[in-house]
């Protein structure tokens, strides 16, 4: 069989409930995505078993998340070189210098030439460069409000805040809870500052994983009436200096940073 010639067709097969279920917010949009082959059409929980049968093969190969990131990083790094790095450094909060655009990731330095090839004494994972490649195009050197918000609050941030609950705030939960030097530790190994308790949270600790995208952790701690609690907190400019993939990006690839750390030395 051939792929489907359009999300249309994918479409058609659907019960157009809109249900969610599936975590997208309509049965287009689903759709466009198993066009796109970002998603199965398993993933529909109401199409059934004879729909799906007849219809295997049709779609486009899913690719893994490795393959995604690969291709999502080269088509980043085509698009840097066809922009101007100096005037991308005065945007980015970053500096030019010999050719090469610097910006401090964490507090660390982090240089990025015009072939999209980047530069830095820390590790920088495959979850980190992407984003960081996009803020470098995209940030539009909006000055920080100093007022923070949910990523729901943010220009298309409710649409990722299910997924961005249960797979950042939720699991770095997890590790501040049996990891009992986690925050000492981002403040040593990631430039973290301490600062008044927002919320009334029992700890609050700012990062800057890149110069205009700051992160605000607060955390609550067990007591006898209730649960541990966490959550992350941007800037209100977040999605002018980046775009909601950019801002979720750099989360996820946050938490997969602290995971490894917390498995090394927790």
């Amino acid at each position: 069989m051939t792929e489907f010639a359009n999300a249309m067709e994918v479409f058609k097969l659907l019960d157009k409930s809109n249900c969610r279920k599936c975590n997208e917010q309509t049965c287009l949009a689903f759709a466009s995505r198993v066009f796109l082959g970002e998603r199965s059409l398993n993933e529909c929980p109401a199409l059934s078993l004879e729909i799906l049968e007849q219809y295997r093969g049709r779609q486009k190969k899913k690719q893994s998340s490795q393959e995604y990131r690969e291709s999502f990083l080269a088509e980043e790094k085509e698009k840097i070189k066809a922009i101007d790095l100096e005037e991308a450094a005065k945007r980015s909060g970053g500096v030019f210098s010999g050719g090469r655009l610097t910006l401090r990731i964490f507090g660390k330095p982090f240089s990025l030439d015009r072939n999209g090839d980047m530069y830095a004494d820390i590790h920088i994972n495959p979850w980190i460069a992407a984003p960081v490649l996009g803020y470098v195009l995209r940030c539009q050197g909006v000055p920080l409000t100093g007022q923070w918000v949910p990523m729901r609050e943010l220009k298309g941030g409710r649409e990722k805040n299910a997924l961005f609950v249960q797979r950042s705030e939720k699991s770095l939960k997890k590790i501040a809870d049996t990891y009992t030097g986690l925050f000492e530790d981002l403040i040593v190994l990631f430039n973290g500052k301490e600062v008044e308790n927002h919320y009334e949270s029992d700890i609050s600790l700012v990062l800057y994983p890149l110069p205009r995208l700051p992160l605000l952790i607060c955390y609550w701690k067990a007591d006898e009436a209730m649960e541990s609690d966490l959550h992350l907190f941007f800037d209100s400019s977040a999605d002018l200096n980046a775009d909601i993939d950019i801002v979720y990006g750099i989360a996820a690839g946050i938490i997969v940073m602290f995971e490894k750390i917390a498995l090394k030395h927790g």
